[in-house]
């Protein structure tokens, strides 16, 4: 008998400024198995938050950083960075300033 795959429950954490475009919600529980699903996820429940991560190519946007737990998903496998069951998604807007 061959087991269902199932989705791994992954937390999402949404920095202050994005958080108007997620209902307030700081973190977020979604099932996921990569990144690109995260996102896919995200387009699904919170589309608006989603356009603000993803440009209209569905890349993300040149001032936001993912993070899989403490690494940086484009020193993982970009998009298709596998996430295992409490896996936390960063989410971070770049700052810059002088």
């Amino acid at each position: 008998m061959l087991a269902a795959t199932t989705a791994s429950t992954i937390k999402v954490s949404i920095p202050t400024p994005l958080r108007k475009y997620s209902a307030g919600a700081s973190e977020l529980m979604l099932p996921a198995t990569n990144v690109r699903k995260v996102l896919a996820e995200l387009e699904q429940r919170y589309p608006a938050l989603q356009r603000n991560i993803c440009d209209e190519t569905g890349a993300v946007r040149r001032h936001i950083n993912l993070f899989v737990n403490t690494n940086h998903m484009r020193d993982c496998n970009g998009l298709d960075t596998s996430l295992q069951p409490g896996d936390v998604v960063t989410i971070m807007t770049a700052v810059s300033g002088g």
